[in-house]
């Protein structure tokens, strides 16, 4: 009864905790970069902001009457003459939609109301294999100018006032530009709603940048849209759909296996069957939710609210649950202990924290948009969650050993057994997670730019498919049998060497070579009758008395 209300204790707290985060976390969008008053960086001689970067794959190959690839584009229509069933179909592009450019009262006062262009801000984008054609390496920190000055301008390579950009001789309209200029004292200026279409894969950036030193103090609002030809999903997580989709059919044979088994020995099982079953009904409804999310994402370029909540808090309970199934498996649950006793609050705890700090985390990850949060905001959400993995790998493994040193001493051989099997298995997760972290960290350290999005998936795909090999370990070990009973606490009995044969309702002692059964009942176990054994005894004491 006290563990059935410390879970209800903990449900409402999880229910609270995911209420309150939800106000707090703003609109869902996809490939959607959303820009809300956002001012410019200086840099060097320039002021910039970064508006988003993405893998785009290449346009599909259309029949084409003009191979404009700036099209103009207003209330999503695109007018470039080309022949399509659809404007969007089989495009990938970049789209402008009202995007405002907003200079101070004091720089707008100063200015001369009969000019027709009294300041510039201008849109870049670029490949990133272009990089140092945009009037230097800067995005690998090199120091450099990138406005035109009087000096460079003298051999006519650049205009003053402009972003020196470096053409492609292979291809003049790349990188691309598009200018946005303020008129006389206005205070904001609108850029042209336009598309840039994308007939080239690779990894593109958007900069915004100005270089009139009057103009400090600019802002940036409205929002850019990007596409891929098969839908609005960023090119690094197009194979991620895939990949969900297949690991819900993973989850779905596993389910289905278990759920044989589980049906077949449904009168010996134990509560840890459950435990697992409910496991591996979350990882199943969490790829499954995973990819309805994407598969959203992807046809419509906003992610669906319900969906995402619930793939992101599934996720998270989870993680959660399989964590302490994995604690308390280890401290010997159910097998050398009948209860946690003590621990059991501060072990709900735990669980109670991680999933506050795993829901925060995947949060963020999935609903902000782009600029919503700063690399060293989501660096403190992922430290909780790395700190407390830790804590429950010290745990799990300072109980394992207790455990053991436990069997050991009762020789309980099949237990024993079952849980070296698991040690060694987790041992192996664990040296596997520390080199993925290590290959993490040297990926990221050597792809700052994202030069290689393509294989980016395989990254967070990883850490999925190793929670579905241990979940498959674990169903192995503890896969639902004629006499599961023999992984079950049967008290301290001290010696259960011949237990596989024997249920824990009985006990065998040999003495002096004589056969003695001694039979004795379990009621509050609730394991099965004797009375066959209790007839043997009669039968074998008559025997000896005659």
């Amino acid at each position: 009864m006290k563990l059935h209300n410390h879970n209800h204790k903990l449900l409402l707290l999880i229910t609270i905790t995911l209420l309150l985060l939800l106000l707090i976390v703003p609109a869902i969008k996809g490939s959607i970069h959303e820009y809300r008053k956002e001012l410019f960086t200086p840099q060097s001689n320039a002021f910039l902001f970064h508006g988003g970067s993405e893998g785009l794959f290449a346009s599909k190959h259309f029949n084409q009457t003009n191979s404009n690839s700036n099209l103009n584009n207003n209330n999503n229509n695109i007018n470039d003459s080309v022949t399509l069933t659809s404007p969007i179909e089989g495009k990938s592009f970049i789209r402008f939609e009202s995007v405002t450019f907003k200079r101070t009262d004091d720089s707008a006062k100063i200015q001369n109301e009969m000019q027709s262009k009294t300041g510039l801000v201008e849109a870049i984008i670029f490949e990133v294999k272009d990089t140092e054609r945009i009037g230097g390496n800067f995005l690998k920190g090199d120091s450099h100018v990138f406005c035109c000055t009087p000096k460079l301008a003298a051999d006519g390579s650049c205009t003053v006032g402009e972003v020196i950009i470096k053409k492609d001789d292979d291809n003049p309209q790349w990188p691309k530009r598009i200018q946005t200029f303020f008129a006389g004292k206005e205070a904001e200026a609108k850029m042209t709603p336009q598309s840039i279409e994308i007939n080239k894969t690779g990894m593109y950036y958007l900069f915004f940048m100005y270089c009139d030193p009057q103009l400090k103090g600019t802002t940036i609002s409205g929002r850019t849209v990007w596409r891929n030809p098969d839908g609005y999903l960023s090119g690094k997580m197009v194979p991620l759909m895939t990949f969900y989709g297949v690991m819900s059919l993973a989850y779905l044979v596993l389910g289905l296996g278990w759920f044989l088994r589980f049906v077949q020995f449904w009168k010996n099982l134990m509560q840890l069957h459950s435990h697992i079953s409910s496991i591996i009904a979350l990882g199943m409804c969490e790829m499954a939710l995973w990819y309805f999310d994407y598969s959203n994402l992807s046809a419509t370029g906003s992610r669906p609210f319900g969906i995402t909540v619930w793939a992101v808090t599934i996720s998270a309970v989870k993680k959660t649950l399989s964590r302490l199934l994995l604690l308390v498996v280890s401290m010997g649950y159910g097998v050398v202990r009948p209860t946690l006793g003590g621990v059991t609050s501060k072990v709900l705890i735990l669980g109670a924290v991680y999933f506050v700090a795993s829901e925060a985390l995947e949060l963020v990850e999935h609903l902000g948009n782009i600029n919503d949060f700063s690399g060293k905001t989501k660096l403190y959400l992922v430290l909780p969650v790395a700190f407390l993995d830790s804590w429950f790998i010290l745990w799990i493994f300072s109980s394992l050993s207790k455990t053991l040193e436990k069997l050991q001493m009762r020789r309980s051989i099949a237990k024993l057994e079952v849980y070296r099997k698991f040690t060694n298995a987790l041992a192996l997760f664990v040296l596997l997670s520390i080199a993925w972290i290590g290959y993490e960290l040297y990926f990221n350290a050597t792809d700052p730019v994202s030069e290689l999005w393509r294989i980016y998936w395989i990254i967070p795909a990883f850490w999925s498919l190793l929670a579905y090999s241990l979940l498959v370990v674990i169903c192995i070990l503890w896969a639902p049998s004629r006499n599961p009973t023999r992984y079950a606490y049967g008290g301290d009995t001290g010696d259960d060497y011949d237990e596989e044969a024997i249920s824990l309702t009985t006990g065998v002692k040999v003495e002096g070579g004589e056969i003695g059964m001694v039979v004795e009942r379990k009621e509050k176990k609730g394991l099965g009758s004797t009375d066959h054994l209790i007839g043997l005894t009669e039968d074998l004491a008559e025997d000896k008395r005659e």
